[in-house]
């Protein structure tokens, strides 16, 4: 992999895209009026909160109090997000609102960048890359990565963190630290994703090098030590909750409070968990609980494909196992949480998801055969018609989230 396309192809392609997102959401669908107003509409619902903690610092009562009161107690949050945040706006003096935003839509930046760079890494098509960024784009919450939510930070930190972990040259471990620990800052669920590295390190040493225990070390060290600079971030956030309130545990209590959040970590092996019907539009919590059961489906299906003795055998596939474990711990523990709930917020969750699966077929893909030219065309209209119909969903979303209504 040569400097060049490290250094301008991917970042590009990266911005390239986020200024699209940018501008059909501001231009294109946001209420009519001034420039300034329309690209304000994107900070809803969690912003407000986040502006909270970052004009008032974190503040609560202990325990937390019973209704979601961000006045009163605002520790529902993890810490990165607004800290970035806060430094462009007591920095750089702008509103907080527009802080938010161009925190987020910079680190959405860096996200697609990423993507890109893993296809440059994997030596993908152009038209393969097109398509698999369609793909991640046309899905109906992908607008979260340019309005003023955590989405975008935590996934460049996610991917980020992937690239680097498994790459060579000085400094690539200090830089996968970096990137896991601002994940794991972001939050709760980049504490189990810190495994990434580990789960690759295992994968490609085989079962033999567990049973070698005297090459553990030598096999394992490194990856276990990006691990656990990886979760610094959430550390340094649970370690302060402690010194201040005396709980390191606020973050969680603030959730089950305010929230109703209460883990259900057998929610995804119950059946009564999949619900299989068609979502009204104007019902985002009916999107959600499909999106739940398209997502587990999805899993299951990806998982068993990769274990098929031909694709084992002709396919390498040590470097996806670590997609999917990340894949299949977000949707764990989203599923975990957002059950007790109906499900809500798990079609923005779940995206996250998706874009990793997404990355992982392209790897997939690009080591097949090139097929006939109508399998190609069959495949890439299939996209294009997926991909027009989560865009147009989207579309729907982005009109309803810039006139203040809930979506996801």
């Amino acid at each position: 992999m040569n400097s060049k396309p490290i250094l301008f192809r991917p970042w590009a392609l990266g911005l390239m895209v986020t200024l699209f997102q940018i501008f059909v959401a501001v231009v294109l669908i946001a209420p009519e009026g001034p420039l300034f107003y329309r690209y304000d509409t994107l900070a809803q619902h969690d912003s407000f909160w986040f502006a909270n903690i970052i004009d008032r610092g974190y503040e609560t009562t202990v325990p937390p109090t019973s209704h979601k009161m961000m006045e009163v107690s605002n520790v529902a949050f993890f810490p990165a997000y607004p800290a970035i945040a806060a430094i462009l706006h007591y920095g750089a003096r702008l509103s907080i609102y527009n802080a938010l935003l161009v925190t987020a839509q910079a680190a959405a930046w860096g996200f697609w960048s990423y993507f890109f760079l893993f296809c440059e890494r994997w030596n993908i098509s152009p038209l393969l890359q097109f398509f698999g960024a369609l793909s991640i784009l046309a899905h109906p919450t992908a607008f979260f990565l340019v309005a003023g939510y955590s989405e975008s930070l935590f996934m460049m930190g996610l991917f980020g963190f992937m690239f680097w972990s498994t790459a060579e040259g000085k400094g690539a471990k200090a830089l996968a630290v970096l990137h896991g620990s601002l994940m794991s800052a972001t939050r709760i669920v980049g504490i189990p994703c810190a495994g990434y590295p580990v789960v690759q390190a295992v994968f490609q040493s085989g079962w033999r090098g567990l049973v070698e225990m005297r090459s553990w070390f030598r096999r394992y060290g490194t990856s276990v030590l990006v691990m656990l600079g990886a979760t610094m971030g959430a550390g340094a956030f649970f370690f302060y909750c402690l010194l201040r309130w005396g709980r390191w545990d606020i973050y969680m209590l603030t959730q089950q409070s305010g929230w109703a959040i209460t883990p259900d970590y057998l929610a995804v092996f119950r059946p009564s968990s999949y619900r299989w019907l068609i979502p009204a539009l104007k019902n985002p919590t009916e999107a959600s609980q499909m999106t739940m059961t398209l997502g587990g489906i999805l899993l299951l299906a990806v998982g068993l494909g990769e274990l098929l003795p031909v694709v084992r055998r002709k396919f390498a596939g040590t470097a996806r196992f670590g997609f999917y474990f990340c894949a299949a711990v977000i949707y764990y523990i989203s599923v975990s949480g957002v059950a007790c709930v109906e499900m809500e917020s798990m079609l923005r969750y779940e995206f996250c998801v998706h874009a990793l699966i997404v990355l992982a077929i392209l790897h997939f893909l690009h080591q097949l055969p090139t097929p006939r030219l109508w399998v190609r065309a069959s495949g890439m209209a299939a996209v294009a018609l997926l991909s027009a119909a989560g865009l147009s969903v989207q579309g729907w979303y982005v009109w309803n989230f810039t006139r203040g209504n809930w979506v996801a």
